[in-house]
């Protein structure tokens, strides 16, 4: 529940930027409601376009094809034992030929879903440790997350738009005053940033809740870190030739470099080393879980004493 209050809140928090925004906006204008009415609008415009085609910019964008059983047997057998243990209609399966190793889903609904791997990750991962990985795709899907983002990242768009509007407005405008440059010159550069941070907020959650989740799902959390240790070498090795920022949030490691300082503090997915420190704290806790049970053949309910 945690993690449906904190999205929620961020997602009030960025809708209050939006509004603020609008209201600045109007009021450079002197028609302050117009502006608030005018920014809600140009984002529900935005979210119903990404909402209709996330799904096949994505496959398109990351060079995806869609298989069928007959091609990819060993991918398609993971992805549908999963899909049942999450109870979630069998998505599409596609595949990249990106060399990284790594993986996405999209769409907006389980109904509507496809869950993508790389060659890259099917050449490197064992079947527990690729069983992990759809896993924690399958939990975006169950969870909604792709709906989610597309949504927060639409927001953080057309804010990042407004804030260089504002920019551009502050040097051009033909009744600006220095009052008024001041307030756009504020405007062009803490909204895209509160925008992004928002974003960022929301993206690094729904991944932890995506790891936890899909840990839960097979059972195996130990498989889907030593994965994620995998991977993290394998995207940061130089043949990763990725750089289509687009679309970044949406792979279950990063696929731009993070070696960065500003590239790690703005990453759209948090720190490997945490995830994958989590999935042992998780792993922990449920051999302690099971433990009892293997040990003790009766519960305390039941001994015979």
């Amino acid at each position: 529940m945690i993690w449906q209050v904190r999205t929620a809140v961020m997602f009030i928090v960025m809708t209050i930027i939006l509004v603020a925004v609008g209201w600045l906006v109007g009021w450079f204008f002197g028609q302050m409601w117009i502006g608030m009415i005018a920014m809600l609008s140009l984002a529900v415009v935005f979210n119903v376009y990404a909402y209709f085609f996330s799904k096949k910019s994505a496959l398109r964008a990351n060079k995806v094809r869609i298989v069928s059983e007959a091609e990819e047997p060993r991918l398609y057998a993971i992805v549908r034992k999963v899909s049942e243990k999450a109870g979630v209609p069998m998505p599409e399966v596609g595949v990249s030929e990106l060399a990284m190793p790594n993986a996405f889903a999209t769409g907006r609904n389980p109904k509507n879903a496809a869950v993508v791997a790389t060659r890259g990750i099917l050449g490197l991962l064992k079947d527990d440790e690729l069983e992990g990985v759809i896993a924690h795709e399958i939990s975006h899907i169950k969870n909604r997350d792709i709906l989610v983002m597309t949504v927060a990242s639409t927001m953080a768009a057309v804010l990042s738009f407004l804030g260089r509007w504002a920019f551009w407005m502050a040097f051009t405008g033909n009744q600006r005053s220095i009052y008024m440059v001041i307030v756009a010159l504020v405007v062009s550069v803490t909204i895209p940033i509160a925008a992004i941070l928002v974003q960022l907020g929301i993206s690094r959650n729904r991944e932890y809740l995506a790891d936890e989740s899909g840990a839960k799902i097979t059972g195996n959390p130990r498989a889907l870190a030593r994965a994620l240790q995998s991977i993290e070498g394998g995207v940061k090795a130089p043949s990763s030739d990725y750089s289509n920022t687009s679309y970044e949030s949406l792979w279950i490691s990063n696929p731009i470099s993070n070696k960065n300082y500003f590239r790690k503090l703005f990453s759209t997915h948090p720190p490997m080393d945490d995830r994958i420190a989590r999935l042992m704290d998780l792993a922990a806790k449920m051999d302690s879980e099971r433990t009892p049970r293997q040990t003790d053949p009766f519960s305390k309910k039941d001994r015979p004493y």
